[in-house]
C-alpha cells in the first residue's frame, strides 16, 4: 500500500474546538463492534484509520485528551510472548487489547479517526490494524472512566509538551482545545522527537498551526537517526537539558507550567519517569521540576 496523494482531513485545516464533558462518548464500558471505513497510508510508517461509529448520525463524543480501547482476537505467538504466564498455544485466538487517542475532533459526525505506526512484528494490535484488517472488517472499542485525561480548558500559561512518535495523538487533541479557543490563554511549546524525517506524524498540519498561530503555539522537531547526507536542517539528536532550557520557563514557573509527555517507555524513563508512576524521576527531576508540573500520558 503506497502513501496516499492526499492528507486525510484530521490531519489537514484549522483547530477546532469542540469539547465535550467526560460521559458522553459513544463508547461505552461494554465493547461495542464497528468497521473501517478507511486506511490511508501517511507515512512509510503511520496510517490513518477512518472507523464508524454505532451512532451515525452523532460524533465519537469523547473528552479531551481521552483514549478508547481497541480488542482484537489475534493468533498467539509464544516468541513474542515469553514472559506471559498465562501462555497459550502457538496459533491460537486470543484477545489483544491497546489504547489509542483518536485525532478526530467531535465535530466529526458518524466516524472517527486514529493515527496509528506500523511497528511491525512487534506491535501485533498495529501490524493487524495497518496491514490485515480490510475495509468493513469490524474491531471492537469500549471506553471507560480511568481513560478520561487532563481536560481543557487548561489552567496553565505555559504548556510544554515533549513528545515521541505516536506520543502526537493527545497533543493533537489538546492543540484543538487550545489553539481553537480563542480565549485560552496558554503558550505552547512542543519539542517532537522522532528518528527521521520521514517519521513525523502530522507534521505538515503542526507546522502549518506554528505558522499560524506563531506567539502562542512553537514547535522543534528533533531526529535521532536522520541520514547524515539529507536536507535536513532541523535539530538532531534527543531532547535535552539545553533544550527545554532554551525554550521552557524554568520549575520556578510553579503552577503557571505544565509539562505533557507521551511517547515510547525510554522517552518516559529518560525524561520524566516510567508512565506508570505518579513520581517524577529522570531529566525533569534534575531539573528540579515538581511532579504537580508533569502530566504523563
Amino acid at each position: 500500500m503506497s502513501k496516499a496523494s492526499y492528507d486525510p482531513p484530521s490531519l489537514t485545516g484549522n483547530p477546532t474546538l469542540a469539547l465535550v464533558p467526560p460521559g458522553s462518548c459513544q463508547f461505552t464500558d461494554e465493547f461495542k463492534p464497528v468497521p473501517l471505513l478507511e486506511r490511508v497510508r501517511v507515512s512509510p510508517t503511520s496510517s490513518v484509520l477512518r472507523f464508524g461509529l454505532p451512532d451515525k448520525s452523532l460524533p465519537l463524543n469523547l473528552s479531551t485528551c481521552a483514549c478508547i480501547l481497541a480488542r482484537a482476537k489475534l493468533p498467539y505467538d509464544a516468541k513474542k510472548d515469553s514472559n506471559k504466564t498465562d501462555k497459550g498455544k502457538d496459533g491460537e485466538l486470543e484477545d489483544v487489547i491497546r489504547p489509542y487517542t483518536p485525532i478526530s475532533t467531535n465535530e466529526l459526525k458518524g466516524c472517527f479517526d486514529l493515527l496509528i505506526k506500523d511497528y511491525g512484528e512487534d506491535g501485533r494490535m498495529s501490524r493487524y490494524m495497518c496491514h490485515d484488517m480490510n475495509v468493513g472488517d469490524e474491531i471492537d472499542f469500549k471506553h471507560i472512566e480511568f481513560n478520561v485525561k487532563i481536560q481543557a480548558p487548561f489552567k496553565q500559561k505555559t504548556i510544554c509538551m515533549l513528545v515521541g512518535g505516536t506520543g502526537i495523538t493527545p497533543m493533537i487533541q489538546a492543540l484543538h482545545a487550545i489553539l481553537g479557543d480563542n480565549d485560552a490563554s496558554s503558550n505552547v511549546v512542543m519539542l517532537y522527537g522522532n528518528k527521521s524525517s520521514n517519521d513525523i506524524l502530522g507534521k505538515s498540519m503542526i507546522d502549518s498551526w506554528a505558522k499560524q498561530f506563531g506567539d502562542q503555539f512553537k514547535v522543534h522537531h528533533v531526529l535521532s537517526n536522520e541520514p547524515e547526507d539529507s536536507d535536513w536542517k532541523g535539530k538532531r539528536g534527543f531532547i535535552t537539558r539545553e533544550l527545554i532550557e532554551e525554550n521552557v520557563p524554568g520549575p520556578e514557573a510553579g503552577d503557571d507550567l505544565i509539562f505533557f509527555i507521551c511517547g515510547p517507555p525510554p522517552m518516559y524513563n529518560a525524561l520524566s519517569g516510567p508512565r506508570g508512576e505518579d513520581e517524577i524521576s529522570g531529566l525533569l527531576k534534575e531539573m528540579g521540576y515538581k511532579k504537580e508540573q508533569v502530566y504523563k500520558f
